[in-house]
This record gives C-alpha cells, sequence and structure tokens, in this order.
C-alpha cells in the first residue's frame, strides 16, 4: 500500500458514478462499490448539520450547543422511472503494543452462525463478529460516515497541533490511520478488544489491545483529543468508562462521541408498524437492555454522559442517515447505497449474537429477522432514516 494515502484513489472525493464489483474473499463474497468519475455533480448538499440553536442548559455542566437538520428529505421522483421495477433497487447498484505478552488466548475466537467472535474478554463483551466480512463491512461504514461530516474525520475544535490522540473502539484502524496521517506531528493510538491491524500503519500510529472498561493505561492529562465511534452496543459501565476518559484528556483537550441512533424516522409516513427493519431495531433495543447497555445512543444519552463525566461546553449535532438510495440529495443518495451494500452483511453481524444469546432466539429466527431487515432496505417504498450523532465536549482548563 502507498504511503501517502490510506484509501484507494477511487474514494477521494470527486464526483463518482456507482457501479457493481464483487471480490472473493477467504470466507464468502462481499459486494463492495467501486467509484470512477463520471456524471454526478461535486457533493455541494444542504443536508450538513449547520443550524444551530442554543438550547437551555438541562445539566450544571456547561450550556450545551444543539446542531441539528430540521428540512424533511426528499424522495427522489428518479426511483419510480422504470415502470418494471416498482418495489426493490436494481442489483447493480506499526503493529500493536500491550503492557503485557500477548498470549494465544488473545487470537482465540468464537465461531457461531458462520461467523467469527471476539472471546479474550469475554464472549459477551462485543457481540459483533471479528472477521473478514465484518472488516470489511466497517471499512465501508467509514467512508459512510465521512460523507455524513462532509468528508470530516471530527468536528470537535481541536485546532491545528494536537500532540496526542486517542481513538477507543478503533476496530480496524482506518480512522486512526487517517487522522495520523492527516496530523503527522501527533502520536495517534487506537485501541480495540481484538487485533485487527491495519496492513499499512504511519509511523506516527500505533494500537493497543485493551478493554476500554477497565483502566486506561495511560497518564493523566495526556491526551489532546479522544474519540470514539458506534461503540455503544460494548459498553455497560458509561460511568467508569468516561471518568476513565476525563481523566487521560488534557484540560483544553476534547472528547468527541460518534454514534448511529436505534430510532427510526420517515418524514413521508412510510415507516409502518410491522415493517422488517422497525421490527429488527425494536429486537436489538430488547436486547441491548436485557444485557444493562443503552438500547439507543441518543442526543439526550451522549450529552448526558459526557456531562456526568465532567465535560462542558457541550455541542450535540446529527444529521440524517438513509438505509437505502432514496433521498433525492445526491450525497445521501450515495450514502443509501453504501448501507444498502453494509447492511447485507451488517444486519447480521449485529443482530445475530444478540437475537440468540440474549433473547433466545433459534437461529432460523434470528436469521429471518436479519435477511427480512436487509431485503426490505431495498423497497423503492419505504423511506426510512435513522440519525447520526456526534456529541463533543471540552475538559476545563
Amino acid at each position: 500500500m502507498s504511503e501517502t494515502m490510506s484509501r484507494p484513489d477511487w474514494l477521494s472525493y470527486s464526483t463518482y458514478k456507482l457501479e457493481k464489483a464483487t471480490i472473493s474473499t477467504e470466507n464468502e463474497v462481499l459486494l463492495w462499490f467501486v467509484f470512477s468519475c463520471a456524471s454526478l455533480p461535486p457533493f455541494s448538499h444542504n443536508h450538513s448539520c449547520h443550524n444551530t440553536i442554543n438550547a437551555a442548559a438541562p445539566l450544571s455542566s456547561g450550556n450545551i450547543t444543539t446542531k441539528m437538520l430540521q428540512e424533511p428529505l426528499e424522495v427522489d421522483p428518479a426511483l419510480f422511472d422504470d415502470e418494471d421495477s416498482d418495489d426493490g433497487y436494481c442489483s447493480s447498484l506499526s503493529g500493536y503494543e500491550t503492557n503485557t505478552i500477548i498470549s494465544t488466548a488473545l487470537h482465540e475466537y468464537l465461531l457461531e452462525n458462520g461467523r467469527r467472535y471476539h472471546t479474550y474478554y469475554g464472549r459477551d463483551k462485543n457481540m459483533l463478529p471479528t472477521d473478514e466480512i465484518e472488516q470489511d463491512r466497517m471499512n465501508l461504514s467509514h467512508e459512510l460516515f465521512l460523507l455524513l461530516l462532509d468528508g470530516n474525520l471530527f468536528l470537535a475544535p481541536i485546532g491545528d497541533a494536537p500532540e496526542r490522540i486517542l481513538d477507543i473502539g478503533t476496530g480496524t484502524g482506518i480512522w486512526a490511520v487517517e487522522m495520523a496521517e492527516k496530523f503527522p506531528n501527533a502520536e495517534v493510538i487506537g485501541m480495540d478488544l481484538s487485533p485487527t491491524k491495519p496492513e499499512w500503519v504511519p509511523p506516527n500510529c500505533r494500537f493497543d489491545v485493551a478493554d476500554a472498561e477497565r483502566e486506561l493505561m495511560h497518564d493523566d492529562d495526556s491526551f489532546d483529543f479522544v474519540h470514539a465511534r458506534n461503540i455503544g452496543q460494548c459498553i455497560s459501565d458509561w460511568g467508569h468508562l468516561m471518568s476513565e476518559i476525563y481523566r487521560v484528556t488534557k484540560p483544553g483537550g476534547y472528547f468527541e462521541l460518534q454514534e448511529i441512533g436505534g430510532i427510526l424516522f420517515s418524514d413521508d409516513e412510510t415507516l409502518a408498524p410491522n415493517n422488517p427493519a422497525k421490527i429488527w431495531y425494536e429486537n436489538i433495543s430488547k436486547a441491548l437492555t436485557r444485557i444493562g447497555r443503552p438500547p439507543s445512543m441518543t442526543e439526550e444519552n451522549m450529552t448526558f454522559f459526557l456531562a456526568s463525566g465532567g465535560f462542558t461546553d457541550i455541542t450535540a449535532s446529527y444529521t440524517k442517515h438513509p438505509l437505502g438510495p432514496w433521498p433525492k440529495d445526491r450525497t445521501l443518495k450515495l450514502v443509501g447505497s453504501l448501507n444498502l451494500v453494509a447492511g447485507k452483511t451488517g444486519y447480521h453481524a449485529y443482530g445475530m449474537a444478540l437475537f440468540t444469546r440474549v433473547l433466545g432466539l433459534t437461529t432460523d429466527e434470528a436469521n429471518k429477522i436479519c435477511r427480512e431487515c436487509a431485503l426490505d432496505a431495498h423497497n423503492k417504498n419505504s423511506h426510512i432514516y435513522s440519525l447520526y450523532h456526534i456529541v463533543y465536549g471540552r475538559k476545563p482548563v
């Protein structure tokens, strides 16, 4: 891999045309999108979180600013130009370091429902798979999140020269690698439960294998910026986690949390009570509640986590996150297209372990819920979205 870029050229921000391609992994075939310069205009859109409301401060930790999108999303009328296809979309759419010796147990996994799961810190610590299929989905989702944030890796005003950056729940490490490229003079550390080492790591980036719900193995006041993304389904003790994040953040430094919300919306009343995606989300929430984790990440609980941890000057933003390529807005259409592909494995990744281990469903019952949710994303008549939340706060000086 070239040392000057962590994403392939086809994921640079320009103009795109979606084409279908397939690649074979050692486990199964992954569908992914290849982008090539074509007819779409540059990404200038109105979906971003730019409308600011100074909300009343419901918490004693300081004022909270809320940024949000208020306009309803328009459905692209071109979806229905094809008279022969009323219901569905066309198918063409440095290494690890630890403070102790990494034992062979670190590389032991549980094979279940055809997927590989983490076990070193407990089989129920993270109920998402850690196999190559999931890593591919996570990297695809990373590009999706960049689109939602206008190409930005973060929103917090951390300045131009942070010295140390920590990424909690780094996953494949792609966010940490790109932050290390953006800030070559900073030390960037990614930590995760499993050793999913990237193929190439900048010299100023390294990765730790660690459990974020234990004591963070870093000094007090040692990071200018701490970041976490989509860890909500893995954390039971938010109080302890936030106290540790606060401890290692420098005075004046920032913590930013980005999460996909677990509540579905529709601006044109196409979200029926028996919608398969709604059923899937409701079962996810039920399972997470049973194991003592938030049933959904929301602006309210994310803001509360930061405020109760001691952070001030909290800003909460969100943008709409469509599950399919139905929006008229070209960027959100691309986001929905990527979600369509990610969902082919993503709904099973998030759902199977929770549904079978926690809710006690059979494998067939759990698979049916996940499969029907993925299929519903192809329904042109379902104009559904969730919210992508971004909340950040500053540690007082």
